[in-house]
């Protein structure tokens, strides 16, 4: 997932130099992209089949779309493409933490969600170091090179995938677990839970979209701009492993609100400062934060709603694509009106609204109990 999502990201560049896209069609091929997250999002509780079925095909299907990038050569058969590749990608999250994270709980092993989530960050690295080391060569051949990658990865985990007998299957799909809050409590706790995903979605999107450009001004050497990703994925894959380990001693909820705080204090830096290190922190900041907001709300999700969390999920993870296409069109709206407050231009702004509805989001968090 981290490569078929992600790989967008550090490939565009290349794509720009090699005159294949500008500016204006890069949108287009990421607004689908969120599109279709929404999309996927909305549709994955009604796909039939067992976990391993829907994760199996989800993943290879990640695979086969990212390798497809290069069998036509039109921004038109591209945002298809982006649109496709958002719509599996929700499906994986939702399939991957409505097993594993229920699998896990089981177990009593929470704490090792880290591990499921780091995977992401993982291959947002990979997909970085891979397109940087291979930055003199096409960027068509390079969508080839990452979508054997990725097939590469999703044949192995369905080949470790272990053959779980009949009672390991019903276990996994009837929770032992019993919640003694009342439907109402539940219910609030649910709307909150989706509410907060999508504060995330919002705050995420906006510094993790421009920050590359701000970077790209103040760092002129291309290598040392294209290793800015893999040093994005490494935050990721890391900051989610010392989640799990906190996961010991604080509970779910306080680590997502002390990941919102961060995350809002990451859109706010660059509206003060554009200086490398302020870029730089700000970077560290989202890209060690939102795998761990992600991870920690899918397992608060499962708290919620322990018997059957596949719906609730699937509404958190659309509310999410709801705050990630809201972000943009914020900054297009601010722009249109020609809103400008204490010299911050439109994004600026945008960003500074993220970072107050993080905030708000965190202090709900705290009040769940």
């Amino acid at each position: 997932m981290g490569i078929g999502r992600f790989a967008f990201t550090p490939m565009l560049p290349l794509m720009q130099r090699e005159g294949l896209i500008d500016g204006g069609s890069g949108a287009w091929l990421a607004s689908a992209n969120y599109i279709g997250y929404l999309i996927g999002a909305l549709t994955a509780s009604y796909l039939p089949g067992k976990a391993r079925t829907q994760v199996a095909f989800s993943l290879l299907a990640t695979a086969v779309l990212t390798m497809s990038m290069t069998l036509q050569e039109n921004v038109a058969s591209w945002i298809v493409l982006r649109f496709l590749a958002g719509v599996v990608s929700a499906w994986t999250l939702i399939f991957i933490s409505g097993w594993a994270v229920s699998a896990l709980a089981l177990r009593k092993r929470s704490d090792a969600g880290g591990l499921v989530f780091a995977g992401v960050g993982i291959g947002i690295a990979l997909a970085g170091l891979w397109v940087w080391w291979h930055s003199d060569v096409d960027a068509l051949s390079i969508w080839t090179q990452l979508g054997w990658l990725s097939l590469c990865l999703s044949v192995i985990v369905v080949a470790l995938w272990p053959a779980l007998s009949a009672d390991a299957q019903s276990n996994l799909s009837t929770s032992t677990d019993t919640d003694s809050r009342p439907p109402e409590q539940i219910n609030r706790h649910s709307k909150v839970l989706v509410l907060c995903y999508g504060a995330l979605g919002f705050g995420y999107i906006l510094p993790a979209t421009y920050l590359p450009t701000l970077a790209q001004g103040l760092i002129d050497d291309p290598r040392q701009f294209g290793l800015l990703w893999p040093i994005f994925g490494l935050a990721a894959a890391g900051s989610t492993l010392l989640a799990g380990h906190a996961l010991h001693r604080w509970k779910g909820s306080d680590i997502w609100a002390l990941s919102h705080v961060a995350l809002a204090i990451g859109c706010l830096l660059p509206l003060f400062s554009h200086s490398g290190w302020a870029v730089m922190l700000a970077a560290i900041l989202v890209g060690g934060t939102f795998l761990v907001a992600t991870m920690t709300g899918l397992q608060e999700a499962r708290h919620v709603s322990s018997s059957n969390p596949k719906p609730l999920l699937a509404r958190m993870t659309a509310a999410f694509a709801i705050g990630q296409i809201a972000g943009p069109l914020t900054v297009l709206l601010f722009n249109y009106l020609s809103v400008e407050t204490l010299g911050f231009n439109s994004l600026e702004l945008a960003q500074a609204l993220a970072a107050l509805l993080l905030l708000i989001s965190a202090k709900s968090l705290r009040h769940l109990t």
